[in-house]
């Protein structure tokens, strides 16, 4: 046995008193933690495999298990932190890049924490969403400079294609093969029902999902998976992927062992082979040859479908997003750096991109000063938590808010992060057969439904506390946040005043 440095980060508690060797734990667990052996008539752990995703928690019929982190800590040291030495024991003993699934961990700044909703009060009076109608639909695309109507009061002008949500969130690109095609079903259905998008992702799409097709916007990634013109008519948008949050100027790799017959048939590729995303598009580099590709795709659906392009929160996202406006997209998707993956190289989803809030903030007001704001619409995403997140969103300039680790919450996953192993637990990010059947798509759509509901109950009653009875009435209204513990300079690029002032 080979001498090993590190230790298990996770501890499996189990009371002896309580557990009746059911092996349910063993049976429920992809990564084979739990085994009862049969000399010793006990069940045990390898904790080494543990990655806490509380699956053996849940179903424990007799509660005798519990979880925790390993408490064995190194010597205490500011600058190398067990986690640290932990990460170089793991690379010395494999020579492998580090991954890690769903969003960045580290403790940086969370800006929606440090900002405050304003209240309306007597001379600006509150609004009661319960006794008056309220708006939360949005209209995304490009708006026209002006509107003329004709004699009869009959709209003139011709309007860019639009698409229209009940509520201002979208359910952001999961493909199918990262994410089981129960999950994707979930999504699919929930947005139909709801009147609001998902996305398919980099994957393409299968054939029994092209019914969803109003309420879909299909993705043009770089590895152009899956894209053929049926494929960019069965959708209602299009989105170019030019980055991600999580991996800013990284491509993107889902393993062969994920590629099945289905997701092989949707993605266009041999079963088996792993499916790689080069960083680049390999047809763009530069503003024109983007402009190119947009309208390529607008010809390809005869300009009835608005095209939106996804970039990573960057330092220079302003300039960018200039740029795209003036090649003719209609919808600028920015994802902040605490976005969600199924795999990325830890060191770039720890130390790459920037906060979703400030990029926003610095994208509105760069499109504002160049009078080409409604040229576009912006969707912002990268850990949209609430509905608190999506009304500060959108009082920082967005149209709209892309959520993902939220919806996945809401079906299941328990942010083990793990995605990559193709092993969830919960039926989610895998492609098991014997895994993906364990999330039922009907219970994930109902709980799909009642997230977006509530959070839709809630975005009226801070609207109403605004004295605010419509969603558009907010958008790029900074008067209505506070900051608390920001240094001018967060404060001067949010665009908002502290609390107090």
């Amino acid at each position: 046995m080979s001498l090993q440095l590190g230790w298990p980060d996770y501890m499996v508690i189990r009371d002896e008193n309580r557990c009746i060797k059911c092996e349910v734990c063993a049976k429920q667990c992809a990564n084979e933690v739990h085994k009862l052996d049969s000399d010793y008539d006990k069940m045990m752990a390898d904790e080494s495999k543990c990655v806490n995703c509380h699956r053996c928690v849940a179903l424990c019929p007799t509660r005798a298990l519990k979880i925790k982190v390993n408490d064995l800590e190194f010597k205490p040291n500011a600058n190398w932190t067990g986690s640290a030495i932990k990460e170089i024991y793991k690379q010395a003993s494999s020579g492998g890049v580090l991954l890690s699934g769903m969003g960045n961990t580290k403790p940086y700044p969370v800006y929606w924490d440090k900002m405050l909703i304003n209240a309306s009060q007597v001379t600006n009076p509150s609004i009661d969403p319960l006794r008056e109608p309220m708006e939360t639909s949005v209209l995304l695309g490009r708006k026209p400079e002006k509107l003329e109507f004709d004699k009869d009061g009959k709209l003139k002008t011709k309007m860019p294609p639009q698409v229209k949500l009940d509520v201002p969130v979208m359910f952001s690109a999961m493909s199918f093969g990262s994410i089981s095609k129960n999950a994707h079903e979930a999504l699919a259905r929930a947005a139909t029902d709801l009147n609001i998008m998902y996305n398919t992702g980099e994957g393409g799409l299968a054939k029994e999902f092209y019914q969803y097709g109003p309420n879909t916007i299909v993705q043009i990634a770089s590895g152009r998976f899956g894209v053929h013109p049926e494929y960019l008519n069965a959708g209602a948008m299009l989105e170019i992927k030019i980055g991600q949050g999580a991996k800013p100027g990284i491509g993107g790799h889902l393993p062969g062992e994920k590629v099945g017959e289905a997701v092989s048939k949707a993605r266009m590729i041999p079963r088996g082979s792993d499916a790689i995303s080069p960083a680049p598009h390999h047809d763009i580099y530069s503003i024109e040859d983007l402009r190119q590709l947009i309208y390529s795709l607008k010809e390809a659906t005869n300009y009835t479908k608005p095209v939106s392009v996804k970039i990573a929160a960057v330092h220079n996202s302003p300039a960018i997003a200039s740029g795209i406006a003036r090649a003719g997209a209609d919808i600028i998707a920015i994802d902040g750096f605490r976005g969600g993956t199924g795999a990325a190289p830890s060191r770039v989803r720890d130390n790459v991109g920037i906060p979703i809030e400030l990029a926003l903030a610095a994208v509105d007001q760069r499109l504002r000063e160049e009078s080409i704001r409604n040229d576009v619409s912006l969707v912002v995403g990268g850990s949209i938590r609430n509905s608190a997140d999506i009304v500060k969103a959108i009082a920082l300039g967005a149209d709209a808010c892309y959520i993902a680790s939220s919806a996945l919450i809401a079906v299941g996953c328990h942010m083990c992060q793990n995605c990559y192993t193709g092993k969830c637990n919960w039926g989610i990010a895998t492609q098991r057969d014997d895994l993906v059947k364990r999330l039922n798509p009907d219970i994930a759509y109902e709980r799909l439904m009642n997230l977006i509901t509530a959070w839709k109950h809630e975005i009226e009653e801070l609207l109403g506390g605004m004295g605010i009875n419509a969603i558009e009435s907010l958008r790029g209204n900074r008067l209505m946040l506070r900051g608390i513990g920001l240094n001018q300079k967060e404060l001067d690029i949010l665009g908002i005043q502290h609390a107090g002032e």
